[in-house]
């Protein structure tokens, strides 16, 4: 139907448009209109589509304004009633997509399309796409689950499909992860809840693992005090579930190998593991204890 066609249709009877008009007849009734009249519908009909235009952009600016305001003042009423972080940005995000739909809708309804007919096509659609989509509805289908179950939450640190990071967000789709070094990697909730995830956070305390190596030759009950002074002087380290725990792990090709278990406060992991790299180096050079590297004997026989 072409820009006259619309005109036209501006002035007929309210009731008419309840009905199919036939392409042919407004042509006729075209016709039979002179250029005046012809001119006066055209004009109707542009000024009353520009209004309608206008008011839908005006409807859809004011709706996204209010769509935000109303995304910040259920934030602030979940946050004051301290409601968990990942369940806020999942319902944020969900609260959104509703809320836009909502808008589309009344957008159509301005321009006379009849919404409750559209709702219907609109939900035949839905089911259609979804089937074809089945992978989204998985993901949004994980991500309830994980919102039940609480594998992890916002701020956990955590490595699953390959990747880690500390928890950004947890979307209706996809969470979001930060890496250390400032990457953001989105994870679909359908893969992460049908996996294996590594919860590093989950656990107030973790256990802190070193192997360190000496000479042969070198006393090892030198090398364990030395090592047992260090950890008694770290306040960081804990005596609970277990002791700090020192042992002579194995014989290597090159080299005499120590095993160290200590516990410390997840949040004081990587310090304390750096830490005492640090300073069991600098305590075996002190006390002059070899810090062998692997090594080969070669013998030369003369004939």
């Amino acid at each position: 139907m072409n820009l006259l066609q619309l005109s036209f249709l501006q002035v007929l009877p309210a009731d008419s448009l309840q009905q199919t008009i036939p392409v042919k007849e407004i042509v006729e009734k075209v016709t039979e209109m002179d250029i005046a009249a012809l001119l006066t519908t055209l004009c109707s009909g542009l000024i009353s589509f520009g209004l309608k235009v206008v008011g839908a952009v005006a409807i859809f600016f004011i709706g996204r304004w209010l769509m935000k305001r109303l995304s910040n003042f259920i934030t602030k009423v979940l946050s004051k009633r301290n409601v968990e972080l990942s369940i806020q940005t999942f319902l944020r995000s969900l609260i959104n997509i509703v809320l836009m739909i909502t808008l589309i809708i009344l957008i159509v309804g301005i321009f006379g399309i009849n919404t409750s007919s559209f709702i219907a096509l609109f939900a035949s659609a839905g089911v259609a796409v979804g089937m074809a989509m089945s992978g989204s509805l998985q993901n949004f289908a994980g991500g309830v689950m994980i919102l039940l179950f609480r594998p992890y939450k916002v701020g956990d640190f955590i490595e699953a499909q390959g990747q880690s990071g500390t928890v950004k967000e947890i979307q209706i789709f996809n969470t979001v992860l930060l890496t250390p070094d400032n990457r953001t990697i989105f994870i679909p909730n359908g893969n992460l809840s049908n996996n294996i995830i590594v919860n590093y956070s989950h656990e107030g305390v973790r256990r802190v693992d070193w192997t360190f190596s000496i000479g042969y030759g070198e006393k090892y009950e030198r090398a364990q005090a030395i090592v047992h002074k260090l950890l008694a002087a770290d306040s960081r380290i804990l005596h609970t579930p277990a002791e700090p725990f020192i042992a002579l792990h194995s014989l290597g090709e090159s080299s005499v190998n120590l095993v160290v278990r200590v516990w410390t406060n997840a949040a004081d992991y990587w310090d304390v593991y750096f830490d005492l790299n640090r300073k069991i180096y600098d305590a075996f050079a002190e006390a002059e204890i070899t810090i062998p590297f692997p090594q080969m004997d070669v013998h030369i026989k003369n004939d």
